[in-house]
């Protein structure tokens, strides 16, 4: 299967970033897609705009927050009546170095996980019954690199993608025959996020990537699209998109 004619997708967090950009490619391959987001509403109506095709839609749904997103698959089985591909893009986090512990608060580092991990479940939970009712359901958890090199933009986000990646592989047991779940992990993504970060600090990543360039949104949402279009037999697996930074 090489199109996603007649699916429908959901990407959390998908008005800008990573989410904007896989909800474009799964647009073009004829999915139907739903973009929930948190606070971002003008943004994601922008994203629904660009997308191709039709019968694309909004959907404030905070992924920490169960009941809104409980509220979001309720919606999706009326209206839509299928759900075939689930991104778990929503991600919260903030720049701290990681040797200041003081600035990694517990109001900030709950946070943290109730979006990046507790999110993920819920709303896993929330859309199993869709996604085991369609012809082979598909989850894709967008992690990161820094889940196993324990970098990233602070402790509690590593921590939190680390989290990820286990929830990847006792979802992916769990939820099979029926549905497949995979990790996506990007590494240093040239988004708005990271353009603000510190030149110095962008200049140690790449001198330390193999590819020499960072990956793209597009970049990461070909590989969402791989694992629903070209992966059939692939359950439980970290995609890596990184450029090859684990070998530098």
């Amino acid at each position: 299967m090489t199109r996603l004619d007649g699916a429908v997708a959901l990407i959390t967090g998908g008005s800008r970033g990573i989410g904007a950009a896989t909800a474009r490619a799964l647009a073009a391959a004829g999915a139907r897609v739903v973009i929930t987001h948190r606070d971002s509403a003008a943004a994601a109506e922008e994203v629904r705009l660009s997308l191709p095709g039709d019968g694309h839609r909004v959907i404030r749904a905070p992924a920490a927050d169960t009941k809104a997103v409980e509220a979001a698959a309720a919606s999706v089985a009326t209206v839509e009546g299928r759900l075939d591909v689930l991104v778990n893009n929503a991600a919260l986090t903030k720049v701290i170095p990681h040797a200041d512990m003081d600035a990694l608060d517990d109001a900030l580092f709950d946070a943290i996980l109730a979006t990046n991990v507790r999110g993920v479940f819920a709303t896993v939970r929330a859309f199993r019954k869709l996604l085991e009712a369609g012809d082979g359901g598909l989850v894709v958890n967008i992690s990161s690199l820094a889940s196993k090199m324990a970098g990233g933009s602070n402790i509690a986000y590593s921590a939190s993608k680390a989290a990820v990646d286990n929830l990847t592989l006792s979802l992916a047991r769990v939820l099979a025959p029926k549905v497949r779940v995979v990790s996506v992990a990007p590494g240093f993504v040239d988004t708005q996020f990271t353009s603000t970060w510190d030149p110095a600090v962008r200049q140690r990543y790449l001198d330390r990537t193999p590819l020499r360039r960072f990956p793209t949104p597009e970049d990461v949402a070909l590989a969402v699209l791989a694992a629903a279009t070209h992966l059939p037999s692939t359950t439980g697996a970290i995609i890596p998109v990184d450029g090859g930074r684990p070998l530098g």
